[in-house]
């Protein structure tokens, strides 16, 4: 295993870190409350006995179950060995005593008098307005290290640069952060500036959906086909952050031992500046090719307006390739925004005469309105 330093805390972490959002389940459902806790703790213990010693899990995960797993899995001197994260659910306080009852709630479930990274969850510029800053959760966060409850004080975040300078600089004791970074979303919400500007700042950075969700564990066949075989789509992913001297560490949510052990070996051989140029060109070309990449092939050429039923087409699709190249919160953001919505097409077929691309509009626009209407938005943090 490899270590590096968190920022200004003084601490080495290991370059992997295991996030306990999506842990082995008995039923077979993902994310679901019934945790195989047999198999959790052997896949957890086994990436500790290889090095790892970052731990992450939050209040919500698994419906509330991931922190008593995680828990139980750190027993027989387990905890001794790693930094344990979780996350306070700001998102869900009604007031500022919310705050010391789950962070109680939380020690207990964790067994554990301490939480080494805490973090507030999932902030927004509306949380860090509503709730961070109305119930005074930094002077909570502060009394809670000054009791020894908790070591370090970060956020984990999603929203735009700009909110997240807002917060970086609202507060000068953060310890460290948590974004969302990927090769595909080098300029998504914090993006490479925001990692940049908190690592200057001297925080230490730790790096959630390294595989956007595991979209690109397994990219789609355009992606794939600009990526090198000579490593697979994972660990082309997680070198791209390795390979960044502001990354503190790379969290993987591992669900199997087979994906644990995978990931054990990407990190053993990981290292600040490990790839090359032509590396780098190849990864921003990859991007490239996912972004461009469309569900639906639109040029925006617009040959297909106006629609003689109101719909603006070219900006309905782009919202709809959104799923693939920027996640179903940014595109319902985007769908949304648009007065007239898939489910208007009265299928005339008025504007596949005009495509030069050949799109089936009558066949894709009931498509599109029915996969937005069913849209899920899980908080993925």
């Amino acid at each position: 295993m490899q270590y590096r330093k968190c920022g200004n805390t003084g601490v080495e972490v290991s370059a992997l870190g295991f996030g306990c959002m999506r842990l082995p389940t008995a039923d077979g459902v993902a994310l679901s409350a019934n945790i195989d806790q047999a198999e959790a703790t052997r896949i957890i213990r086994h990436a500790i006995d290889s090095g790892v010693n970052y731990i992450d899990t939050a209040y919500f995960y698994h419906d509330g179950n991931s922190e008593a797993a995680v828990g139980e899995a750190l027993l027989g001197g387990y905890r001794e060995r790693v930094q344990l994260a979780t996350k306070s659910p700001v998102y869900s306080f009604e007031s500022e005593e919310d705050f010391d009852r789950v962070l109680d709630e939380q020690l207990a479930r964790l067994q554990t008098d301490h939480i080494d990274f805490y973090l507030l969850h999932a902030l927004s510029l509306r949380t860090w307005k509503e709730k961070v800053l109305k119930f005074h959760l930094l002077e909570k966060m502060e009394k809670a290290k000054r009791d020894g409850k908790i070591r370090f004080i970060g956020f984990s975040f999603h929203d735009n640069y700009d909110a997240f300078v807002t917060m970086v600089d609202g507060f000068d004791r953060w310890d460290f952060c948590q974004i969302q970074l990927n090769y595909v979303g080098t300029d998504y919400q914090a993006g490479l500036r925001g990692l940049e500007y908190a690592a200057a700042k001297g925080l230490g950075v730790i790096i959630m959906e390294p595989l956007l969700g595991g979209r690109l564990a397994v990219p789609p066949e355009q992606v794939a086909k600009a990526l090198s075989c000579e490593k697979t789509p994972v660990e082309w992913a997680l070198d791209y952050l390795w390979n960044r001297p502001e990354v503190s560490l790379v969290l993987s949510g591992m669900g199997t031992m087979q994906q644990t052990e995978d990931n054990l070996t990407y990190a053993g051989r990981s290292s600040v500046g490990m790839l090359s140029e032509g590396e780098l060109a190849m990864l921003a070309h990859a991007k490239t090719v996912f972004d461009t990449m469309a569900l639906v092939p639109c040029t925006k050429c617009a040959y297909c307006m106006p629609c003689p039923f109101g719909l603006d087409i070219p900006k309905i699709y782009e919202a709809y390739n959104l799923t693939v190249s920027a996640g179903i919160r940014k595109a319902l953001e985007s769908y949304n925004e648009i007065s007239v919505k898939a489910d208007a097409c009265k299928r005339c077929q008025k504007c596949e005469k005009l495509c030069p691309q050949a799109i089936a509009s009558s066949e894709l626009m009931p498509q599109i309105a029915d996969s937005f209407t069913n849209a899920k938005i899980e908080d993925d943090d």
